[in-house]
């Protein structure tokens, strides 16, 4: 069996200041990756991005998934905007992710967590398995440390909420790609208050027991969606929702589906999730 060639990663020197890229070619290159205007970055489409940027043997290639096409499009911009990076694919979801991943062989991916259907951290795992020499970074609308717990249990090599990336997201590249894990310091701050100071280790929870995609049900439970809505927002089937409804009664030990509904209540109302 052929093991997978890893990419050489680009390096740039270290310096006091990050230096741009030099030639005329390179200037023109990131001035159209960051232009809204030029095609391949200005519509809102998926798949491989012709991005100028990504042919500089400088630059960091980077994929984008994430199901929100404006906030997608103003995170590459964002992104595109830096000398090192170039953002050379996008795609909506886990699977159109697994394609472009595979025809542009990127240095590093950010994913949603909140993906329909194959969520964030189910991908994290896909990439892992298939691609094990390219980090991922996960981003979430979650500050709750569980959810990045279990991001990094997956693979995952940061983890930034979205209420933060627009701030944080190119340093958390730059950690990453430098081979460290990046939380944000409120995100670190949550982990190690519980880990450390209340002394809660990671698997004492008892959701635990639940798988990722168990979990999201049972939020969505918890804050009083019914079956047909929690199908809809997952890209689910209804009896696929209920399945997962059951497991969840299974594995905390509960008696029905009214059980699962008031635990659910609760442990949203007590997380603030």
């Amino acid at each position: 069996m052929k093991m997978p060639i890893k990419p050489e990663i680009p390096k740039r020197p270290r310096s006091a200041k990050k230096k741009p890229t030099s030639g005329l070619d390179a200037k023109e290159a990131r001035r159209q990756a960051v232009d809204p205007d030029v095609k391949s970055t200005g519509g809102l489409g998926t798949g491989p991005v012709a991005n100028p940027k990504c042919a500089l043997p400088v630059s960091i290639r980077i994929v984008v998934v994430d199901d929100h096409p404006l906030f997608r499009h103003g995170l590459i911009q964002l992104l595109n905007s830096d000398d090192d990076f170039a953002v050379c694919g996008e795609a909506g979801s886990a699977g159109e992710g697994m394609d472009v991943i595979r025809k542009v062989k990127p240095h590093l991916v950010i994913a949603d967590l909140g993906l329909k259907g194959t969520n964030g951290i189910e991908l994290t795992k896909m990439i892992v398995a298939e691609f094990p020499h390219i980090p991922v970074m996960i981003l979430s609308m979650h500050d709750e440390s569980l959810y990045a717990v279990r991001s990094l249990r997956a693979g995952a090599r940061g983890y930034v909420t979205k209420q933060e990336a627009l701030g944080s997201v190119l340093e958390a590249v730059r950690e990453v790609m430098d081979g460290r894990t990046y939380l944000s310091p409120k995100m670190a701050s949550q982990v190690i208050s519980k880990v450390v100071v209340n002394r809660v280790a990671p698997d004492e929870e008892i959701t635990d027991r639940l798988s990722d995609r168990e979990l999201e049900v049972l939020e969505m439970i918890g804050a009083g969606k019914e079956v047909k809505a929690i199908a809809k927002a997952l890209n689910l089937s209804p009896k696929t929702v209920e399945t997962h409804r059951t497991h969840i009664k299974e594995k905390l030990n509960l008696e029905n589906a009214r059980q699962v509904a008031r635990f659910a209540v609760q442990w949203v109302a007590e997380r603030g999730v």
